[in-house]
Order: structure tokens, then sequence, then C-alpha cells
């Protein structure tokens, strides 16, 4: 009786489990699912990478700003370029910079990462422009209004760069000839004592411990 029971279990355990058929259905259903899916993944990633580029541009723009305040970048200065450009019209409010990144298009380069040049994806080329409506001759002894822009170092590349900044939201990984920030400050005047002339005249000379006349040169 017992080898008769285990003959007709037999063909019932041969006829479980899967088929060749409903498992190429699963593969067909999971392969839609992630060719639906694909595009927004990818999407939400280059906005979050877009975003972290932003930071890092704002970040450069701060310390443009920090080292025109602080005298770190000078007039007419060709070892140090960056010193913003006259503002001549409203609008737009300065052209656009060149494609070619000649340290004599007033382009000041802020590097995050360890490679030497302005060209890698962490680099950015900052364009600042000046307005004053008295038009000094030497804007730095009046103080001025500053409107700045922050480029991608990555989108030198040739062609016309952009003014408009453009958007996070609707950009992904953005467009390389668009500012990724555009932002106006004021700038004071050099002569006018300050927070900086203050600090200045603090200086003291760790050697000497007396002020340092040379601090703010």
């Amino acid at each position: 009786m017992s080898k008769q029971r285990q003959e007709q279990n037999l063909p019932q355990s041969r006829d479980s489990g899967y088929t060749i058929i409903e498992s190429l259905i699963a593969m067909i259903v999971v392969s839609v699912l992630m060719i639906a899916i694909a595009p927004v993944m990818a999407y939400s990633v280059a906005t979050r990478v877009q975003a972290r580029r932003m930071e890092l541009a704002t970040q450069a723009a701060r310390a443009y700003i920090d080292a025109l305040r602080t005298g770190a970048i000078k007039r007419n200065d060709p070892t140090n370029p960056g010193f913003p450009i006259q503002d001549m019209s409203a609008a737009p409010a300065f052209a656009p910079p060149p494609a070619s990144t000649n340290p004599q298009n007033n382009l000041y380069c802020v590097n995050f990462d360890e490679t030497a040049g302005c060209a890698g994806s962490k680099e950015f080329f900052v364009q600042g422009a000046w307005r004053n409506p008295a038009n000094p001759t030497d804007p730095t002894q009046t103080g001025y209004e500053l409107t700045v822009r922050v480029y991608r170092a990555d989108g030198f590349t040739g062609g016309t760069m952009k003014t408009e900044q453009q958007s996070v939201a609707n950009s992904a990984l953005g467009d390389p000839k668009a500012p990724l920030v555009v932002m106006k400050t004021e700038i004071p005047a050099s002569t006018v004592p300050g927070s900086y002339g203050s600090l200045c005249s603090r200086i003291r000379d760790p050697k000497t411990g007396q002020i340092s006349t040379t601090a703010c040169k």
C-alpha cells in the first residue's frame, strides 16, 4: 500500500513550483517598473548634485566678497586678478564673461579641491561688477554696490556664457553656461574706518608685540 501511495504522489510533486512562463512574466513586470522608476531616481540624484554645487558656489561668492572687503583683491594687480569690472548699464547688470579664462577677464578662481588650476567640477569662476553713481576713478576710495555671479569652471569650454541664474528645481544637473549664484552686496570705502580698519589697528607683531604698521598694506 505504501509503495502505491508514493507512486500516486510522485506526479503531483513534479507539477509544483513556478513555470518558465510565470518567471518570464514576473521579470517583464519588474523590468517595466524599473524603467518607470529609473528616470525619477536619476533626476532626484541630479537635483541633489546641483543643490550641492549651488551650495559650494554660494561659499565661493562669500569668499570673493570677503576678499574684496579685506583688500586681498586689489585694483590693477596683475598677480592677483579678480577685481570687479565697472557696471555701465542698468539691464543687464553687466556683460557675461567670455568663454576664455584669461585672468585679464576679471574672473576670480575659487578652488575647493586639491588639484591645481581652475577647471574641475568643484572649482568656480567668480565675476564681479561695481556700481557707483559718481563713477569714481578708484571705487575702493568711496565704496560701491557689488553684483556677483558665480560660474562653474568646467563651463568655460567655448561659446557664450549666460547671465540669468539657473533654478535648482527644474535644472537637474544644470546648464554649465549659466551662473549658479547671483547676489548683490555693498563694499565700504577703504578710507573710512570700519571693522576692517579697526582690526588692522589692533594687529600686533607676534615677535615684538608692537602694533604692526604693515598689516593693512
